[in-house]
């Protein structure tokens, strides 16, 4: 049998600072943005329509929406050449793709035909999202975990509530 010993290399300081900025920083903005900006359209339109079939698609339309637009949006903001925050279409990509996935993630409950087990199931998936995005921001960005743990909660809390709100509103207007 044939052992073979695989080393940790220990990252320098420039290369992991080039890592935070090229890789975990265009995903957690994609992770935040489409955590936080889906919340809104997708708990409202389960609150104005009743059923998760619908809350679904616009949850799906606004995942993909974000992510489109994130993307381009991280793509199109410099060539990384004065910055040092590496390739525009990759930046781009992590991005869109980060934003989607954060959109989604609390939209798949939705495809639950029961709307009580759906917004239970996604309550519960927004919760672990952000406290997920606040572990990020801990680890990389170096935040004081209780203060980034308080942001992100608060930040997406009021956008969630917002959603909520506006469900409620249509319905009874």
């Amino acid at each position: 049998m044939i052992a073979i010993n695989i080393k940790r290399v220990a990252k320098s300081p420039e290369t992991q600072a080039r890592y935070v900025l090229q890789k975990v920083q265009p995903a957690l903005l994609g992770l935040m943005d489409g955590s936080v900006s889906t919340l809104a359209p997708l708990f409202a339109a389960a609150g104005l329509t009743h059923q998760s079939s619908k809350a679904f698609l616009v949850g799906l339309a606004a995942s993909v929406g974000a992510g489109i637009s994130m993307g381009l949006a991280e793509a199109l903001s410099d060539d990384g050449a004065v910055t040092g925050r590496g390739t525009p279409f990759k930046r781009g990509l992590i991005t869109g793709s980060a934003t989607i996935l954060g959109g989604m993630l609390h939209t798949f409950p939705f495809l639950m035909s029961n709307l009580h087990t759906a917004l239970n199931w996604a309550y519960i998936v927004v919760i672990v999202e952000l406290f997920f995005i606040a572990t990020i921001r801990y680890k990389f960005m170096q935040s004081p975990l209780w203060s980034t743990i308080l942001q992100v909660i608060i930040g997406g809390g009021i956008v969630f509530l917002l959603g909520i709100w506006l469900g409620k509103l249509g319905v009874s207007g």
